[in-house]
């Protein structure tokens, strides 16, 4: 009898969260760390304006955390309705909470991959032409949580060079988010930088789309100082993900919404998400299961 009582109560819990998501008046949407946050702001600030005129919202707010981990525990709060994952912020979410978030889309590149790479950025003048010069060096990550900042290059480089990197590397170091880090290897303060990119296109623009693009887009590092010294294995794109407890309804509309978002305003399109996308598609979660199992074994939770 009285698991029947729980089973009911919390049947009613989970209409109830449903029912008020329907009613919501706010939309929150987290945005990772990586660009410095007045442009993150302003990137955004388009996603805010046609979410409210589609969905009545009074009102979206944007909180563009210092790192990846505020998007993460925002998430599983329930303070954040929405955000864009990477792939090994998604395994964190998923092993700490398996229901806390349901993926819906990724991005899609023109050539209709879903994927991307880690590469190792140094300079020019350094005089390392590939990750086996860079021993006794000093490399740096970007954030934690991030995939290709972090836990691809922490997993997959040692298969290079034979060693982990607190053995092969003098330094390893995190710098706060994609560009810090990239900035870093460009002023020097660290021999190699790990960061997201497509690898396709040229170089001279940074490839079609990451971080190494959206800085030399800005006009904030000269890409022919920099050299490409390593690439990983290609990595799933990251996920947009949804507070599960808003229900199935908001996962559909949200997903045609973005879907949508292209061709209804790919102005705005573009700003999300920098670079040569050109649109979403659906995905699920067991698109992200091998980096979940890679996080597990890694670095945990």
């Amino acid at each position: 009898m009285l698991k029947k009582i729980l089973l009911a109560a919390a049947a009613v819990m989970s209409l109830s969260n449903i029912a008020s998501a329907a009613d919501m008046k706010e939309f929150r949407i987290g945005i990772l760390g990586g660009e410095n946050e007045a442009d993150r702001l302003r990137n955004y600030a388009c996603l805010a304006d046609n979410l409210k005129k589609e969905f009545g919202f009074e009102k979206v707010s944007l909180f563009p955390a210092a790192d990846y981990d505020g998007v993460i525990q925002g998430l599983l709060g329930g303070t954040l309705d929405f955000a864009e994952l990477g792939a090994s912020g998604y395994a964190a979410t998923y092993l700490k909470d398996p229901k806390a978030v349901t993926p819906i889309l990724t991005t899609q590149q023109k050539d209709g991959s879903t994927g991307y790479y880690s590469i190792g950025l140094a300079r020019k003048d350094s005089g390392i032409k590939s990750i086996a010069d860079a021993k006794g060096k000093t490399l740096g990550y970007a954030d934690p949580d991030s995939t290709s900042g972090y836990l691809v290059p922490l997993t997959q480089i040692p298969k290079t060079t034979g060693v982990p990197n607190d053995q092969f590397f003098a330094k390893t170091q995190f710098n706060g988010g994609h560009e810090n880090n990239l900035l870093a290897a460009y002023d020097g303060k660290v021999d190699i930088a790990v960061d997201d990119s497509s690898g396709i296109g040229d170089f001279k623009d940074g490839f079609t789309s990451g971080t190494f693009h959206k800085v030399v887009a800005k006009g904030s590092v000269d890409p022919n100082k920099l050299v490409e010294v390593w690439r990983s294995p290609l990595i799933p794109n990251g996920p947009l993900v949804v507070r599960t407890a808003l229900g199935n309804e908001w996962q559909t509309k949200l997903a045609d919404f973005f879907t949508k978002l292209p061709k209804t305003d790919a102005k705005c399109f573009a700003a999300v998400e920098g670079g040569d996308y050109v649109g979403y598609v659906p995905v699920k979660h067991e698109f992200y299961q091998a980096i979940i199992d890679v996080r597990k074994k890694a670095i945990g939770g």
